[in-house]
């Protein structure tokens, strides 16, 4: 009987390992046993994005795709080099995109994974967030016509403002997350051409970081205690 019980747990997904306590609420496309992408359950919640009133953001999941060697956006505004050996390129990685025309706000999320020993996994996280930071405070070096400012400058957190210095360029809202015992970051960037036609709204950055977190803890069973 209890041979049958752990193949049915199994089966759905919800198999624990021996000697551990699993979540209650632990979902079939949780890591573990799936780690082979990014889990539905670690994308944040759409309604707590910026601008959901205005935009209705989709649920990320569903318009998520998989990626290889990805950027960040801010890495693109701020022309930054690439990165030798950079670690994202043997990362799990997923991203979600909602466009939209011109002067009004684009949406992309992302997520990335590094699979196996968490205290590998969380260096090499903590590797790539660290040279995003780098990026970020040397972005007007490296495009000098943005104006970047940091809002938030955490060791597990940053928040940046990139704007352009000439009409009808780009202003960038830049959010980077880093969870090493999970061996995991989270990417949310807001864009739009200036002027926008949607005014930025007054939201505080931790609301934004706890939103970008609280999946993790889910989608990463037992990463969080």
């Amino acid at each position: 009987m209890r041979k049958m019980v752990a193949a049915i747990l199994a089966a759905c997904g919800l198999a624990i390992a021996p000697g551990a306590v699993g979540p209650a609420h632990a979902m079939p496309a949780d890591c573990p046993p799936i780690c082979d992408r990014i889990p539905n359950s670690a994308w944040i919640d759409p309604t707590q994005i910026p601008l959901y009133p205005t935009y209705r953001w989709p649920g990320l999941a569903g318009v998520a795709v998989t990626t290889t060697n990805p950027r960040f956006r801010s890495e693109e505004a701020c022309a930054s080099p690439p990165v030798p050996d950079d670690p994202r390129g043997y990362a799990v990685s997923a991203r979600a995109t909602v466009p939209q025309p011109d002067g009004q706000w684009q949406l992309q999320v992302q997520v990335m994974h590094w699979r196996g020993e968490t205290w590998r996994g969380g260096q090499l996280a903590a590797a790539v967030f660290d040279g995003a930071v780098a990026a970020l405070r040397g972005c007007q070096s490296t495009s000098p016509l943005t104006s970047p400012s940091l809002t938030t400058d955490a060791p597990d957190r940053v928040a940046a403002v990139i704007s352009g210095v000439l009409p009808g360029q780009a202003v960038l809202h830049q959010y980077l997350l880093v969870n090493t015992r999970n061996s995991t970051i989270v990417e949310v960037a807001l864009l739009a051409t200036t002027p926008p036609r949607v005014n930025w709204p007054a939201v505080a950055d931790p609301q934004i970081f706890d939103a970008m977190a609280a999946p993790l803890c889910t989608a990463y069973i037992d990463s969080c205690r």
